[in-house]
Order: structure tokens, then C-alpha cells, then sequence
């Protein structure tokens, strides 16, 4: 078995970009900070969350069955550690003038994109659960720079 802590390391050598999940379920909304998104398919439009098995958002996706990935810009930093940090889940969207897309999860603003998405399949991973979702609509922002993730810090693309 290989050491978890040299798996870690190999991990944070994989650059990605920085989302926050989000659902609603009934009046409540709940969202997280996620890396681990892809897309999976152009037809059906798929793509792909990793969501720990402990996260306080899971069980209110799996009741909604919907989630929204807004992808975050380069100066959404403190956006994403407010979604990242743990036991203050009832007061992440304090503040934050939300739109509700199609699916009614939260979209936050200033994001570089947005995808509705409508959960497709779930599958047990390990610590994780795997949900592909349906993307049903999505939304793009002109101008703005994607936050990126790399060897546990963020960054934002340089220019050559």
C-alpha cells in the first residue's frame, strides 16, 4: 500500500482550478469548496465532482438531487477558504447576493463560469462520492482569470 503521505505529495504536483459547490434544498442552501471537478462528456454535457464522504453538503445534494460548480476567479481567495474551512457551514452565504439558477442551487457572483447541473449517477469511491451531473445550463464571464490550486497554495496564470 503506498504512503498516504507521498500520495498527498505526488497530489499537490496536479495544478486545478478552484470551485464551490452549491445546492439547495428547500429554503437552505449549502455549498463547499472543491478542486476536484472535470468534465466528462460534450454529449450528453457531463462533468464530474469528488465530494468527501464527510462533507457537510453531501447529504443535501443527495435530497436535491442538484448542484451548481461555480468555477472561481482569481480574486475569490477568501470566497474559497470560507466554503473550505470546517464548522461554519450555516453562515457561508452570509453577505453574498446569490442568484438561484435553473435547478434553484445558488450561484455566487464574480464567478469565471457557472454549470446547473442535475445529478446523473452517483458512485462510492473510497472516502469519496463520485457525482456526474447533468449540465442544463451554464454561464460564462468575459475578462475574468480562473483561481488555481497547486502544491497546496493558490495561484493565478501568469502571462508570457
Amino acid at each position: 500500500m503506498i504512503d498516504r503521505q507521498r500520495f498527498k505529495a505526488a497530489l499537490r504536483r496536479w495544478a486545478s482550478g478552484v470551485t464551490i459547490v452549491t445546492t439547495r434544498a428547500g429554503e437552505r442552501v449549502f455549498g463547499m469548496t472543491a478542486s476536484a471537478f472535470s468534465s466528462v462528456s460534450l454529449e450528453p454535457p457531463l462533468v464530474l465532482v469528488c465530494i468527501d464522504k464527510q462533507a457537510h453538503t453531501l447529504p443535501w445534494i443527495v435530497e436535491s438531487g442538484v448542484f451548481a460548480v461555480n468555477v472561481l476567479a482569481k480574486e475569490q481567495r477568501e470566497l474559497a477558504n470560507r466554503f473550505a474551512t470546517e464548522g461554519n457551514e450555516l453562515v457561508r452565504f452570509e453577505g453574498i447576493a446569490c442568484r438561484s439558477g435553473p435547478s434553484g442551487a445558488p450561484w455566487l457572483p464574480d464567478t469565471v463560469a457557472v454549470l446547473d447541473c442535475r445529478v446523473a449517477v452517483a458512485h462510492d469511491a473510497g472516502d469519496h462520492w463520485i457525482y456526474v451531473g447533468e449540465v442544463r445550463a451554464t454561464e460564462v464571464a468575459a475578462g475574468r482569470e480562473p483561481l488555481l490550486y497547486y502544491d497546496a497554495r493558490y495561484r493565478a496564470l501568469a502571462d508570457h
